[in-house]
């Protein structure tokens, strides 16, 4: 069994709905061990486009790392996440952050993601649910990382059971 952090963003028409759709799936995948609150943060790269909806959570999975991520690109087209400009506005974001704390370079996925430290989209929720994990290529805790980290993207704290009405964990 693997423990993975998996980053969920939305920024195009329901994002609330997109991301709880997009929850209910993942659960197929393993157990959810947390879910991080709900923020709003202004886009990242391409800042031309409305606000994101992001939140984290732990996955606790049977899956490979390959087989995780083709589940997930599975569940942003079954959701109607369509293809655009890179960092540009989608209905749905699934990404992987960290495996069991692996260093995976393949030529679909890396792991740890390669920007999660420079995101504080990623590690201001993240440190909310596992502020201690570790990064295995920094060697950093997340919340050490959070202190170092030097976005200034905008960023909101907005519901803590944002998931509330679906299955409670």
């Amino acid at each position: 069994m693997a423990d993975v952090i998996i980053a969920m963003g939305s920024n195009l028409g329901d994002s609330l709905e997109y991301l709880k759709q997009a929850l209910l799936e993942i659960r197929q995948l393993g157990s959810v061990k947390k879910i991080a609150s709900l923020y709003r943060s202004s886009a990242y790269g391409y800042r031309d486009q409305p606000d994101f909806l992001n939140t984290v959570l732990i996955l606790n999975t049977n899956l490979e790392a390959p087989d995780l991520l083709d589940s997930l690109k599975e569940i942003e087209r079954k959701l109607g996440r369509t293809t655009t400009v890179r960092w540009g506005p989608r209905e749905i974001d699934l990404d992987i952050v960290l495996f069991n704390q692996q260093c995976i370079n393949m030529a679909e996925l890396t792991v740890p993601h390669p920007d999660f430290h420079n995101r504080i989209f990623v590690l201001q929720p993240l440190s909310e649910i596992a502020p201690e994990m570790k990064s295995p290529v920094h060697n950093m805790s997340i919340m050490d990382l959070l202190g170092k980290c030097d976005d200034t993207t905008h960023i909101q704290q907005l519901e803590k059971n944002w998931y509330s009405d679906e299955s409670e964990l």
